[in-house]
């Protein structure tokens, strides 16, 4: 398989700070963006300037650190944005304006002309200061499809080396976004990138989607985080991208490191259920599941923990059967015979039937108990 033409431009510090109720301290944001780097993250969007001066602070540490990542921040299409993100010395600065009528008639109250003029004016400023520019649509998912056309083709006549689409309130399906992304690349001559929210859920499969229809720049948040219901997991995209296309440049064996990192700095905790780094995504209690795995894990892992720097867990309850608990009583040191194999597996099943965890502890407690009776 050849290996997609994409990059990965993370956007946790900026849009996943964004997420109500979370802020970063520098110290937390340069810890994340040094791993990000680690990760082989291509860019590392570092904040958002013009809102404090601590703000512009710290992007212009992040962008003083020496990564291999180039680091970028975001800037709205005015001056004093401009000059705020060029003072930080970063190697990209994301220009955006609304582009659907619905953004223009409420946020500008001009014509869409007149907004894009102005807007274009900041990107061929940033760029005569030797500074690449990303010029982004905001809501170009809800954009008349010739006005996204006509932004994308002068904003890369004015400078702009990336050109980004945003699906700013999650409202594209995939097959949605296959098109109209198919129909962007084959129009602009630039990379375009995409920038999906998780409104429906679809943020991650849209930006996959993407991919496969042309979009070079990826934009992604670890653990999904971001306004409302966040936006596309860096963990979900980088795994699709080395299982499915190819790409295996990634070191993604910090994914679950980078996950717990910034589920502490954000304090949003991440559910069992969470795709790649949740707490369940290699547990199982099936006892047909866990049987077959014992013979050859791919029967029900996809891939392995250990490519995601995760452990598999084998956890008892009601579903689980012999062989699951022969397994983790070995684990803890025990060898019990066939006949306390049962007498065990019988309260571990009515323990589960009773919503108890059977945590290694208790089993152990188990073990000793039928050891006692017996």
């Amino acid at each position: 398989m050849k290996p997609w033409n994409v990059e990965i431009c993370d956007v946790t510090l900026r849009d996943g700070e964004q997420t109500p109720g979370v802020s970063f301290t520098c110290d937390e944001k340069k810890l994340i963006a040094r791993i990000l780097d680690r990760v082989g993250v291509e860019v590392i969007e570092a904040g958002f300037p013009i809102v404090s001066a601590e703000e512009k602070k710290c992007v212009t540490e992040i962008a003083s650190m020496g990564l291999d990542a180039r680091v970028c921040c975001l800037a709205r299409a005015r001056k004093e944005d401009a000059d705020c993100a060029i003072d930080c010395g970063v190697d990209l600065v994301s220009i955006f304006i609304a582009t659907s009528d619905l953004h223009i008639r409420h946020k500008y109250k001009k014509p869409r002309e007149v907004v894009l003029q102005a807007a274009l004016e900041i990107v061929e400023y940033v760029h005569d200061h030797g500074i690449a520019v990303r010029f982004a649509a905001e809501d170009a998912s809800r954009t008349d499809r010739g006005f996204l056309k006509e932004v994308f083709l002068q904003g890369e006549d004015h400078g702009a080396q990336l050109l980004s689409f945003a699906d700013t309130v999650g409202c594209l399906t995939p097959l949605e976004m296959f098109e109209v992304m198919g129909d962007l690349v084959s129009t602009v001559r630039v990379p375009v990138c995409a920038h999906c929210h998780n409104d429906m859920g679809f943020a991650a499969a849209n930006t996959i989607t993407a991919a496969e229809a042309g979009a070079f720049q990826l934009h992604t948040t670890v653990n999904g985080i971001g306004e409302r219901a966040g936006n596309a997991p860096l963990e979900s995209v980088l795994v699709a991208l080395r299982m499915k296309a190819g790409v295996e440049r990634y070191d993604l064996v910090h994914l679950q490191h980078l996950s717990k990192l910034v589920e502490k700095a954000s304090n949003i905790p991440v559910a069992r259920t969470q795709p790649v780094v949740g707490a369940h995504a290699f547990s199982h209690e099936s006892g047909i599941h866990i049987a077959a795995i014992l013979q050859d894990p791919e029967t029900y892992e996809y891939f392995s923990p250990e490519m995601v720097g995760g452990e598999r867990k084998f956890i008892l309850g009601k579903h689980s059967g012999s062989k699951a608990l022969e397994y983790v009583a070995s684990a803890l040191g025990f060898h019990l015979s066939r006949e306390q194999i049962c007498r065990v597996l019988e309260r571990v099943k009515t323990e589960g039937e009773h919503k108890l965890v059977v945590t290694p502890e208790r089993l152990l407690e188990l073990i000793k108990s039928i050891n006692i009776e017996g």
